[in-house]
C-alpha cells in the first residue's frame, strides 16, 4: 500500500506522520508552498496561507502543483474549502504584473478587464497611475505600488529587469585569511541559486529561512562573489556589523578599504557598506526627515542584503521601496513578524526561496544538537509577600529577578564548569548583582562598542570563559564556541526572543548544547514560560521541566 502520512483539515493545517516511510519526501513536497508550524517527536504540522501559495507561485509552482502534491500524499479526500482556498490565491498570483517601458515609467498589466477595472478602482493607486490605455506608473513609485497592491491580495510579478550597480571585483577565498580552509556548504549554494533562479525575468530577489548557526552570512557572502556589484548591508546592530566586516575580509578577496561601516561610530561609504537600521531611521526629532536616507540612497548600489529581515524596522521599509531596481537578499530564521507586515517584507524585499528545517542540518551535524531545562525556583517569604501585594507590572519584575535565581546559576556554573557559559537576562540591575557576585564581565546597551567587541573576541579566544549579557547579545553574535545558555529572565515570552537566545548556542561543536531557563514558581512567569516552552516543543527541542 502506498505511504501516504500528510493528514490536510479544513482550517488549511496540514499533519504529518514522521515516522512513516514517505515523510522526507512529503516534506520536500510541501516545503514550497506551505509553512512550518509545529515539529514535535511524531506528528508536524505545517499551515497553507496566503503569502506561503504567493511564495511557490514566484518560484514556479501552480495550484494544480500544488493539488498533485496534495493528492500524492494525503491520507484524506482533501477538504473542498482548501481546494478553492489554493486555487483562488494561486489564482491572484501573476494576475497583475510590472514590465519595463522606459526610465521614467513602468507599465502595469493586467490578465483581464475584470481585474484591470478592480485594480483601478483603489483609491490609494489614483494619484499614482496614469491610465492613458496602457496604464504607466512613474519608476519611483515602485515599491509603493507593490505595497498598495498586496494590500488588496494583488501579489505583483516584477519583470522589470534588475540593474547591477557598479561593478565590483570579488572572489571567495578557498583559505580564509586566517588560515582554516573555507568550504562552502551545499545547501548555503543552492540558497543562492534559489534566489538567482539562473537569472530568469522576476528573480534575483528573496528572502532565504535558516536556523541560527547555519552559515546565513555565507549565503550573502556567495551571492557577493556571484552577483559582483556593489553592496549595501543592513544590519541589526553595531556588534553585527563588525561580525559582517570580519568575515567579508577573511572569506573573500576584498581589502580593507573596499568594505566601509556606516554607524554611529564611522560613515564610510564604501563599494561594500555595512550600516546598522537604526542610522537608517535616525533623526534628531518626529518632525524631521530620516537624515541618513539620501546619503544611503545617493550611491549606485547593486545589491543589498537585509541580515534578520524580520525585525526590519517599518521606517526602512521606505528605503526599500526605493531600492527594487536592484538585486535583494533578505536573511532570518523566521519570517514571523510581530507587527504582521510578512507582506512588505515579500513585496520590498522578496518571497522566500529558499527554507531548510533545523532538524535536516543538526542530524547533518551542520548545527549542534541542544537540550532545553526550564528550572523552576520558590521564592523567599519576603518575596512572596511583596509579590502578592504588587500591581502587575511589579509582579512581572518581582518574579523575573527572584533571588534565589542566584544559587542556581551558582550550581549550574559548577555542573557545566570548563565550558563557554552565556548568562543572559532582561533586567540589568539582575544582570548587576550576578555578574558582581561571579566577578564576571557584563556586557549592556551602554557599553563602548569597542570594549563590547573586546570582551567578544575574549570569550571566542577562550581568555574569558563565561559573559553576562543583556539583550543586546539577542542578534547576529558569533560566538562558536557557547554551549551553554543560562537565561534568568526575559521579555513576556517572546518567541521571537527564545529562538535568538537558543541561536547562541547553535554554533557546531564537538558537545551537545545545554539552554536553561530559570522561571519562579508560582508566578507570572510561569505563564510567559509556557509560551516559550509551546514554541521550543513545536520546534522539536528535547524540553524538561524540574523543580529546583
Amino acid at each position: 500500500m502506498e505511504s501516504r502520512p500528510l493528514v490536510v483539515q479544513s482550517d488549511r493545517t496540514m499533519l504529518m506522520d514522521v515516522h512513516d516511510p514517505a515523510s522526507s519526501q512529503c516534506r520536500d513536497t510541501i516545503v514550497p508552498f506551505s509553512e512550518l508550524v509545529k515539529s514535535p517527536e511524531h506528528l508536524h504540522t505545517y499551515q497553507i496561507t496566503r503569502i506561503s501559495l504567493w511564495n511557490a507561485c514566484s518560484a514556479g509552482f501552480g495550484e494544480d502543483d500544488v493539488m498533485s502534491a496534495l493528492a500524492r500524499f494525503s491520507r484524506y479526500e482533501i477538504p473542498e474549502t482548501v481546494e478553492y482556498f489554493i486555487r483562488d490565491t494561486c489564482r491572484r498570483y501573476g494576475v497583475v504584473r510590472f514590465t519595463p517601458l522606459d526610465d521614467r515609467f513602468f507599465l502595469l498589466e493586467c490578465t483581464s478587464e475584470l481585474y484591470r477595472r478592480q485594480v483601478l478602482s483603489i483609491p490609494a493607486l489614483r494619484d499614482i497611475i496614469i491610465d492613458d490605455g496602457d496604464i504607466r506608473v512613474p519608476m519611483n513609485k515602485r515599491g509603493d505600488m507593490k505595497v498598495i497592491l498586496i494590500d488588496h491580495d494583488f501579489p505583483v510579478q516584477d519583470l522589470i529587469p534588475l540593474k547591477k550597480g557598479r561593478p565590483l571585483e570579488i572572489a571567495l577565498r578557498k583559505v580564509c585569511a586566517s588560515g582554516a580552509p573555507f568550504l562552502v556548504r551545499d545547501y548555503q549554494r543552492e540558497a543562492f541559486d534559489a534566489l538567482w533562479a539562473g537569472g530568469a525575468p522576476g528573480a534575483g530577489y528573496g528572502t532565504v529561512v535558516l536556523p541560527c548557526g547555519s552559515g546565513k552570512t555565507i549565503v550573502g557572502l556567495v551571492a557577493m562573489a556571484r552577483l559582483k556589484t556593489s553592496t549595501l548591508i543592513l544590519a541589526p546592530n553595531v556588534a553585527s556589523v563588525h561580525q559582517w566586516r570580519r568575515e567579508i575580509l577573511d572569506k573573500t578577496t576584498l581589502e580593507q578599504d573596499d568594505v566601509g561601516e556606516f554607524t554611529s561610530e564611522r560613515r564610510d561609504i564604501r563599494p561594500v557598506t555595512i550600516a546598522t537600521y537604526s542610522m537608517l531611521i535616525w533623526r534628531s526629532s518626529t518632525d524631521e526627515e530620516f537624515h541618513n536616507f539620501d546619503t544611503i540612497s545617493a550611491h549606485e548600489w547593486g545589491f543589498v542584503i537585509y541580515d534578520e529581515v524580520h525585525m526590519l524596522p517599518a521606517p526602512v521599509f521606505k528605503l526599500s521601496s526605493s531600492l527594487q531596481a536592484i538585486y535583494r537578499l533578505g536573511l532570518t530564521a523566521t519570517l514571523v513578524r510581530e507587527d504582521g507586515r510578512e507582506k512588505d517584507v515579500f513585496s520590498l524585499v522578496g518571497p522566500k526561496r529558499y527554507d531548510v528545517p533545523w532538524s535536516q542540518l543538526e542530524k547533518r551535524g551542520f548545527i549542534a544538537r541542544a537540550y532545553c531545562h526550564e528550572l523552576r525556583i520558590a521564592m523567599s517569604e519576603e518575596d512572596e509577600l511583596a509579590y502578592a501585594m504588587a500591581p502587575l507590572q511589579t509582579k512581572i519584575a518581582i518574579a523575573a529577578k527572584n533571588g534565589r535565581k542566584l544559587d542556581v546559576v551558582a550550581r549550574l556554573l559548577e555542573r557545566h564548569e570548563g565550558e563557554q557559559i552565556l548568562i543572559i537576562g532582561q533586567y540589568l540591575d539582575q544582570l548587576r548583582r550576578i555578574a558582581g557576585h561571579f566577578d564576571l564581565p557584563l556586557i549592556t546597551g551602554s557599553m563602548p562598542n569597542a570594549t563590547r567587541d573586546r570582551l567578544y573576541q575574549d570569550f571566542r579566544d577562550g581568555r574569558i570563559r563565561i559573559l553576562v549579557v543583556s539583550k543586546v547579545a539577542n542578534f547576529a553574535i558569533d560566538l562558536p564556541d557557547a554551549s551553554v545558555a543560562i537565561q534568568v529572565s526575559g521579555t513576556f515570552g517572546s518567541r521571537q526572543e527564545e529562538a535568538q537566545r537558543l541561536g547562541r548556542i547553535l554554533r557546531p561543536k564537538m558537545r551537545d548544547s545545554n539552554f536553561y531557563t530559570l522561571v519562579t514558581r508560582h508566578s507570572r512567569e510561569e505563564d510567559f514560560s509556557l509560551n516559550r516552552q509551546k514554541f521550543l516543543i513545536e520546534q522539536g527541542y528535547a524540553y524538561s521541566v524540574e523543580d529546583v
